[in-house]
């Protein structure tokens, strides 16, 4: 029967704020438990190539993002560091401080997100392109 008070309790349940970082937290957690096994410094895995530097054969700003991350799931700091030191650096704690608002707003039934300005958005598009030059040129 359409309309009960089950249906609406359900309803406002996938509908509250802290669903999506939860779902977020579920696929990332499901990313890191396959990635745990499978080692992106290997040929043949199943894993997506980086479509920029399939298409140019240049290192893009996150080029090497996934070989950082199974180390870091490995807890080789060094190696994540070299995979790809600005991501590790920058873009690993402004991901997680955004994320990390995010999911502390949902639980408390905030709908509000954490959002980049144009100015902190700038300077990572900044930073990001100052990165893929030094990577492709520097060696």
């Amino acid at each position: 029967m359409n309309g009960t008070r089950g249906d609406s309790a359900w309803r406002r349940r996938l509908t509250h704020p802290a669903v999506a970082p939860l779902a977020t937290l579920a696929v990332a957690g499901t990313a890191a438990a396959y990635l745990v096994s499978t080692d992106p410094h290997q040929e043949g895995q199943w894993l997506p190539r980086c479509p920029f530097n399939w298409a140019t054969g240049l290192l893009c700003p996150v080029c090497g993002g996934t070989r950082m991350v199974y180390d870091l799931l490995h807890g080789d700091l060094p190696a994540a560091f070299h995979d790809n030191a600005v991501l590790l650096l920058l873009g690993v704690p402004l991901a997680l401080a955004l994320f990390g608002r995010w999911l502390y707003d949902g639980l408390r039934g905030s709908r509000r997100r954490p959002r980049i300005t144009n100015r902190g958005a700038a300077v990572i598009g900044v930073v990001a392109v100052v990165w893929m030059v030094v990577r492709n040129v520097g060696g």
